[in-house]
């Protein structure tokens, strides 16, 4: 076995609740296998990556590393960078013209005496991972990169679950609970929670579940106005549905009029179709990021369903609220603790036999825990509207499903 000498963890992409307890995770591990391997952190992400920023993990770190599991954020901090776009690293100043940021990304790790890379983030970041892996092999640099799969979103192919995501959910149903007691501070309260979910309606799916979780266990007094029906999901709008506006427009109306308020909830990426051509029409800029995804917070697609619904149902007053940064920060609670220290576990395994890959649940192989080829790894996998438990919540708010997509890939 060609043990590595020194390891190097970075965090990336937008914050899920797992980064600081993955963190955690894997220098205790290290710790525990061997604690001669060195290990540093390069901080905020790729960025360090490019500019040999980094801290030296110290043995007093190693010892008190459990105390990262209580910890949401990244405390090595985040960067979007990708290292592929040449043109938006040199304008960040990451490197100067004619270098190739891959190119500088590797000659730091081998200058820094790194042999094994773990890479902490979503989608983007790990298929980031994975062309730096693919430089490293063709130029023949011997280095592992390992990947832990972060995303809020869970939509990570073939990765059964992403860690952060159940955490997420629960947080999300936290911060609507006390959203949710605006219902009655004036009358036809109209509440759009708005959830992150970019291409999937996951989370937003989840976090209705586990509100609804809280409502079952809520001791009600409708004698006295305090009923579930006001504190209820009456919609939930994901970007895998076909939404007819005006059909749901007539259901929710009726609730209107019967509950004296209504409460939905929106993935950040629904309808984005629409409100994208309805913003290209009137000639305004569409913002896009260094990974070319839209905007999502300039776009506001929660502020967009608030408005057509307002006047549809005869809203006297419309709150849209954001639970995205309150459920992203986060710790990790106890299920994704444990996800995060098996894949940890295993990523250090993989470490010390030089094996690259992303580490997760592989629904391609069975739901076997493995490292996942990284050029099998790709963002986007869409949220299926036939999982059971979601279909429940529909059928329990009378919700149409609407039109199934293809959840194949």
């Amino acid at each position: 076995m060609n043990k590595p000498k020194k390891v190097a963890l970075l965090t990336a992409g937008g914050l899920a609740p797992c980064l600081s307890s993955a963190i955690g995770s894997l220098i205790e591990r290290y710790t525990e296998i061997d604690p001669t391997i060195e290990i540093i952190c390069y901080r905020s992400g790729y960025k360090g990556l490019l500019l040999g920023d980094s801290y030296t993990v110290t043995p007093e770190i190693r010892a008190q590393a459990s105390l990262l599991h209580g910890f949401g954020g990244s405390p090595i901090g985040n960067s979007r960078v990708k290292l592929t776009n040449v043109n938006d690293c040199i304008k960040r100043g990451l490197v100067t013209e004619g270098q190739d940021p891959q190119k500088v990304a590797a000659d730091q790790l081998i200058k820094d005496g790194v042999d094994i890379l773990h890479t902490i983030g979503g989608d983007d970041t790990n298929t980031a991972a994975a062309d730096l892996a693919a430089f490293l092999a063709n130029n023949d640099y011997g280095l592992t990169v390992i990947g832990l799969p972060k995303t809020v979103d869970n939509d990570v192919f073939p990765i059964k679950q992403s860690l952060g995501a159940w955490t997420a959910a629960e947080q999300g149903a936290r911060y609507f609970w006390n959203v949710v007691a605006e219902n009655n501070a004036n009358p036809r309260m109209l509440i759009v929670h708005e959830v992150m979910g970019r291409n999937c309606g996951w989370l937003t799916a989840a976090t209705a579940v586990e509100y609804r979780k809280l409502l079952a266990k809520t001791a009600w007094l409708p004698e006295l106005g305090l009923s579930r029906d006001s504190y209820e999901v009456h919609g939930v709008f994901i970007p895998e549905m076909a939404i007819d506006l005006n059909a749901e427009a007539t259901r929710l109306r009726a609730v209107m009029d019967t509950v004296d308020c209504v409460n939905i909830f929106v993935s950040e990426g629904a309808g984005v179709e629409a409100i994208v051509a309805e913003m290209q029409a009137k000639g305004q800029d569409v913002p896009r990021d260094a990974f070319g995804h839209l905007k999502l917070d300039a776009i506001n697609p929660g502020k967009w369903f608030g408005e057509q619904f307002a006047a549809m149902i005869g809203a006297e007053k419309t709150l849209v609220q954001k639970s995205g940064y309150f459920a992203r920060a986060s710790a990790a609670n106890s299920d994704d603790i444990r996800l995060i220290k098996s894949c940890a576990d295993l990523a250090v395994e993989c470490a010390l036999r030089r094996e690259s890959g992303v580490i997760g649940h592989d629904e391609d192989q069975h739901g076997i825990l493995r490292a996942i080829e990284f050029p099998r790894i790709k963002g986007g996998k869409p949220f299926d509207l036939n999982t059971p438990w979601f279909t429940d919540v529909l059928t329990d708010i009378g919700q149409a499903k609407g039109n199934k997509i293809d959840v194949s890939h």
